[in-house]
C-alpha cells in the first residue's frame, strides 16, 4: 500500500473541529477508481468523519463562505458524499447506499443527477417499494430525456410488480444454508455431485506471512484490499450441511498463479469438470479439467468454440444427460449485454458451433447462469432484463433448447429484492436445491436451501341427475400464472397442483351439461394447509327441450314477478355467466282460464318480465329472447272428466301455469 501523506484542512471561521483529512479522501478515490468500493467506502467515512454509530457527515466550512477555497471544499464534500454513496451501492450495501443518495440528490452540481435514480434503486433493493416508485418518477419527470428514464419506467414497473407478488408468496421454502459454507466474501455457485458439495468462495486467504485482515475503527472487517485479495476458488464440503463447524476444503487442482475460478459443474460421470476461469484485467474464459483416480488434471481453455480474447464467456452448466454445454457470454450475435449460448459436446469432449438461445430467452440485458433440466424440459435462469423484483431474478422457461415458452418470473420468496442466480436441484425434477443470492447480505452472495411446495386443489365431478363420476368433462384452473387443463377420467376425479396461494378460477366443461365456474378466494386458500377437496356436479341439458324453472309466481292477472319468483331466476344468472356462448328462449304458459288472445297476451307479458329481469342483472338482452305461449302448450289436463262430466282441474291447471327455458344455442 502506498505511503499515505497527512494534510490536514482547517475549516474556515473558527470551525476547527470540523477538519477534512485531505489524505483519506485521496486514498479513497484511489480505491474507487481501481474499483475496491469496500476499501473506498471505508476512507470515504474517515474523510467525512462519519463513525460506526453515526451517519451524519462534517461539512468543512463555516455558515459564511469567503473565498473560491470554500467551494473547493464543497466540491470535495458533495463529490465524497456521492463517491460514498455509489461505492456502497456497487459494493452491494444498499442501506448505506440509501443514506448517502439520499444526501445527493439535494446537491445541486449537475455531475449527481443520477444520484435520484440510484437513490430509487436503493430504495428498491431495501424492499421500499413505494418510496421507490415516487423516486423514479420523479427522475424521469426532472430527466426524461436521460438514459436511464427507460431503464426508471422498467423499475416502476418492476416495483408494482413486487408489490403484488409479495401479497401472495409462493409456497416454498428458503433457507440460509447452515455451517461454514457461508463464510467470509461471496459464497455462490453449489453443486451436489452425490454425497458432496461443490460452491464458490472468495473467502480470504494467507498470502505469505502477512495478515488476511484489518479491523476498521468501526470494528468491521477489512480486507486489506490488494495485499491479501478475495480470490475466487472451488470448495468442497461431504455430508449434510448441518455441523456449524462442518469442514471446508479448497478443492486440489493446479492453477496457473493469479487465476481464479468460480461456478463449476460436472458430466454426468463426474469425471470432468467445467468452470469460469480469469484474472486481473482479462477476459472471463471457460475451463475444463478431468478426473484422474483421485487427481484433478491441469485446467484447460475449452477453445474458441468458446472463448475469445474479445469476449466474456461464463457460467457453464452441463446438462443431465452430457450432451450440451450451456453458458452465458457476451459474445457478438447476441441480443444484449450476455446472453445464454449453447453447444454440443460431442463424444470425444470436443464442442459444437456455439448456439444463441433466442429472443425469447434472451433481452437486451444480461442473462445469466442457466440450469436446464433434461427430464421436465425446464430452463431456469436469472436476468435483469426482465420485469421482476429488480436486480438478477430467477425466471423459468419450457422447451427443447430451440422452442421455448415465455419466461416466468418464480416469484416470492424464489426471488427478492437484490440478486438472486445459481439454481441448481438436488432431486431428478428439481423441486428441492440451491440457489445463490445476496439477500440477507450487506454485500455477498450466499448459499440458501430451497424447496418447492404445492396446495393440492382435487375433487370428484359428477352428473347432478345420475349422481354417477362424470367422464371426458374439461377442467381448467386458471390464476394469474395461467391456467392448468385436464380432462376427467372414468373416476370423475380432477386434481390441480399451484405454488402460490393467490385466488383461483375453476370452470367445469362437457358437451350438453351445463358449464360452473368455482372461485376459491385468497382467503380460503390461506386456511388450507396442503389440500383443498371439493365435490361437484354438472346438470345435463338438451339442446331445444325445454324445462320448467319451478315456483316462478306473477302478482294476480298480471306480469309482474313476486319476490320469491326473482330468486327462482336468479338460478339462470350463473349457468349464463358461466356458458358465455349460451342463449335461451324464456317462455311463460297459463291455464285455460279467460280468453286465447287475452292468455297470448299475459304470457307474452310474463315471459318478457323475466328477460327484463335478469337484463338487469347484466345478462346481455341479445341473448335471450321472450316468448308467451298462452294455454296453447299445456302439459296437464286443465279440465278432467268425471263420470261423464267436465270438471274443472284445478293442480293440471297449476302445472300449465308456468314459465320454462330451453337452450337455443350453445
Amino acid at each position: 500500500m502506498k505511503k499515505i501523506l497527512l494534510f490536514l484542512l482547517v475549516a474556515f471561521g473558527g470551525f476547527a473541529n470540523a477538519q477534512y483529512v485531505i489524505n483519506y479522501k485521496k486514498v479513497a478515490d484511489t480505491y474507487f477508481e481501481n474499483k475496491d468500493y469496500y476499501a473506498a467506502s471505508t476512507f470515504y467515512k474517515k474523510a467525512l468523519k462519519i463513525t460506526g454509530d453515526s451517519t451524519q457527515a462534517i461539512l468543512p466550512y463555516g455558515k459564511e463562505r469567503k473565498s473560491a477555497t470554500d467551494d473547493k471544499v464543497i466540491e470535495d464534500y458533495e463529490g465524497s458524499i456521492y463517491n460514498l454513496a455509489e461505492s456502497s451501492r456497487l459494493y452491494r450495501e444498499f442501506n448505506e447506499a440509501e443514506k448517502y443518495y439520499a444526501m445527493a440528490v439535494t446537491f445541486t452540481n449537475t455531475r449527481f443527477r443520477k444520484a435520484l435514480y440510484y437513490y430509487a434503486e436503493s430504495l428498491r433493493a431495501n424492499k421500499k417499494f413505494n418510496p421507490a416508485i415516487d423516486a423514479f418518477q420523479q427522475f424521469i419527470q426532472k430527466y426524461p430525456g436521460d438514459a436511464l428514464a427507460k431503464d426508471a419506467q422498467k423499475e416502476i414497473e418492476s416495483c408494482k410488480f413486487a408489490i403484488e407478488e409479495m401479497r401472495f408468496p409462493r409456497i416454498i421454502q428458503v433457507k440460509k444454508v447452515p455451517g461454514n459454507v457461508n463464510g467470509l466474501g461471496s459464497n455462490y455457485a453449489p453443486v451436489k455431485v452425490k454425497n458432496e458439495l461443490y460452491f464458490t468462495s472468495s473467502r480470504p486467504v494467507a498470502v505469505g506471512s502477512k495478515k488476511d485482515m484489518v479491523k476498521t475503527d468501526a470494528g468491521e472487517v477489512q480486507v486489506s484490499t490488494k495485499s491479501n485479495p478475495f480470490i475466487n476458488n472451488i470448495y468442497t464440503v461431504k455430508g449434510e450441511l448441518t455441523s456449524a463447524d462442518i469442514e471446508v476444503r479448497k478443492i486440489d487442482i493446479n492453477f496457473p498463479k493469479n487465476m481464479e475460478i468460480a461456478a463449476v459443474t460436472f458430466t454426468p460421470d463426474g469425471n470432468t469438470m467445467y468452470f469460469t476461469a480469469w484474472k486481473e484485467k482479462e477476459k472471463y474464459a471457460i475451463y475444463s479439467s478431468k478426473k484422474t483416480g483421485d487427481k484433478w488434471t491441469d485446467p484447460q481453455s475449452v477453445g474458441l468454440q468458446v472463448n475469445s480474447k474479445d469476449f466474456n464467456s461464463s457460467q457453464p452448466f452441463v446438462t443431465s444427460d452430457g450432451k450440451f454445454l450451456l453458458f452465458s457470454s457476451d459474445r457478438s450475435g447476441g441480443y444484449g449485454k450476455f446472453d445464454l449460448w449453447y453447444c454440443a459436446v460431442r463424444e470425444d469432449g470436443s464442442l459444437g458451433q456455439a448456439v444463441n438461445f433466442g429472443p425469447t430467452i434472451n433481452t437486451g440485458d444480461d442473462e445469466r447462469a442457466p440450469y436446464y433440466n433434461s427430464l421436465t424440459k425446464k430452463l431456469l435462469f436469472s436476468t435483469d432484463g426482465r420485469i421482476g423484483f429488480g436486480g438478477l431474478d430467477f425466471f423459468e422457461s419450457e422447451g427443447d433448447l430451440v422452442n421455448w415458452s415465455n419466461p416466468k418470473n418464480l416469484g416470492y420468496p424464489f426471488n427478492s429484492s437484490k440478486d438472486d442466480l445459481y439454481f441448481t436441484a438436488t432431486d431428478d425434477i428439481g423441486t428441492k436445491g440451491y440457489i445463490s443470492s445476496d439477500r440477507e447480505s450487506s454485500c455477498c452472495l450466499e448459499v440458501f436451501e430451497v424447496k418447492k411446495e404445492y396446495l393440492s386443489i382435487t375433487g370428484l365431478l359428477t352428473d347432478c341427475k345420475t349422481k354417477l363420476p362424470l367422464a371426458g368433462a374439461n377442467v381448467t384452473l386458471t390464476n394469474a400464472e395461467g391456467s392448468q387443463k385436464i380432462i376427467t377420467g372414468t373416476d370423475g376425479i380432477y386434481s390441480f397442483k399451484v405454488d402460490s396461494k393467490r385466488p383461483v378460477k375453476l370452470l367445469f366443461a362437457k358437451d350438453n351439461y351445463f358449464a360452473i365456474t368455482k372461485n376459491y378466494l385468497y382467503e380460503e386458500l390461506a386456511k388450507a394447509d396442503t389440500l383443498i377437496y371439493k365435490d361437484y356436479c354438472l346438470s345435463p341439458f338438451k339442446l331445444g327441450i325445454p324445462m320448467t324453472l319451478d315456483n316462478v309466481y306473477y302478482e294476480f292477472n298480471s306480469a309482474e314477478l313476486t319476490e320469491p319468483s326473482k330468486k327462482v331466476l336468479d338460478f339462470l344468472i350463473p349457468i349464463m355467466e358461466d356458458n358465455p356462448e349460451m342463449e335461451i328462449e324464456l317462455s311463460s304458459h297459463t291455464d285455460n282460464i279467460g280468453t286465447d288472445e287475452y292468455n297470448l297476451d299475459l304470457s307474452n307479458r310474463r315471459a318478457k318480465s323475466c328477460t327484463d329481469y335478469l337484463e338487469s342483472k347484466g345478462i346481455a338482452a341479445a341473448r335471450m329472447t321472450s316468448k308467451g305461449y298462452g294455454e296453447s302448450m299445456p302439459i296437464a289436463p286443465n279440465e278432467i272428466i268425471v263420470k261423464r262430466k267436465k270438471k274443472d282441474n284445478p293442480e293440471g291447471r297449476a302445472k300449465n301455469r308456468r314459465t320454462e327455458f330451453k337452450v337455443t344455442k350453445k
